[in-house]
């Protein structure tokens, strides 16, 4: 079973982190200081990265992965950090482009606004990207607003975007309903395991809960857990990503191991007025490796590899 469906098992087992309250800190080209978005279930905190020298009208929520991936890229389930998103949002601000990331409700700094289990949906992580999108709408400092979704959060920040973001970049994307892949991905198992999964998640696409668990896949389809993956199998990013009627980047690397070229192929398929970008030797947390499967893990928990250039003057051309 792939690293993809074990981070969305374990998204519903979340191990507690601390989080220190931020301190601003500037660097000679930027300077982050601590955001809060107040809902009804608790805060979500963020970090603003604002450029020192330009004044920047141009804001980039960046949108984190599935499982517990943090505002910077890195995930408790890895030893070590990556830190990609936290470096994204460093080269914006070099280029004089400032941007907000954030922890997902229930990550790091925003673990106390989780819902249980059961009360939680997807819609709840899309609802949070438009809290923020209307929070800096009010902010004088900014006239536009970029989404960039990475990963599980190009879908999330694909349907808020609509209707009230400027620009929609999909960084590592999937192309395919999140029912589609997790069959893919049980390909591999017992015959019994793919007739199971694949009634399973039939029913849970029709908006049907699953009352006989088989308790091998009893983590994956467990009755708390089923009303979120109703709530997340009803979309496909091929259907959403041609309601986007804004400028629109998609992003992918040929070397990740999670995500597919194909995946960005069909989105480009499905709106094909975007701008397609594939960048060579790129993998699933932004860096450049070259070689074996087991360098490409390693480079999950290397925070001394920068990401990728390539990428970085992709989005950058994209947003100026």
């Amino acid at each position: 079973m792939t690293k993809l469906l074990l981070s969305t098992i374990n998204f519903f087992i979340l191990i507690s982190t601390s989080f220190a309250q931020l301190d601003i800190k500037k660097d000679s080209n930027y300077i982050e200081m601590p955001v809060t978005l107040e809902t009804k279930t608790g805060n979500i905190y963020g970090t603003l990265t604002t450029p020192i020298q330009t004044k920047s009208s141009l804001l980039v929520i960046i949108i984190a992965g599935s499982g517990p991936t943090d505002r910077d890229g890195n995930t408790i389930m890895i030893k070590g950090k990556n830190n990609s998103l936290k470096y994204l949002a460093n080269e914006l601000g070099n280029a004089g482009i400032s941007s907000i990331r954030y922890d997902k409700r229930g990550i790091g700094g925003s673990k106390l606004a989780m819902k249980s289990e059961a009360d939680l949906r997807f819609d709840d992580y899309v609802n949070d990207v438009i809290e923020w999108i209307n929070k800096f709408k009010k902010d004088k400092r900014f006239s536009e607003i970029i989404i960039a979704g990475h990963s599980e959060g190009s879908l999330i920040g694909m349907i808020a975007a609509n209707g009230l973001a400027d620009k929609y970049i999909s960084i590592s994307g999937a192309g395919e309903k999140a029912g589609t892949i997790i069959k893919k991905q049980l390909q591999a198992q017992s015959l019994e395991i793919q007739d199971y999964s694949n009634l399973a998640i039939d029913s849970l696409e029709a908006g049907l809960m699953v009352k006989k668990i088989n308790p091998l896949l009893y983590s994956l389809f467990r009755p708390s857990v089923q009303p979120y993956l109703i709530s997340w199998f009803k979309y496909n990013p091929q259907t959403e990503i041609k309601k986007l009627n804004i400028p629109i980047l998609i992003l992918q690397g040929d070397n990740d191991i999670q995500v597919s070229v194909e995946d960005a192929q069909l989105l480009y398929k499905a709106q094909p007025n975007a701008t397609l970008t594939i960048i060579t030797n790129m993998n699933h947390v932004l860096k450049i490796v070259e070689g074996d499967k087991s360098k490409n893990i390693k480079s999950y928990s290397d925070a001394s590899m920068p990401i990728s250039y390539e990428m970085v003057r992709a989005i950058v051309g994209f947003v100026l």
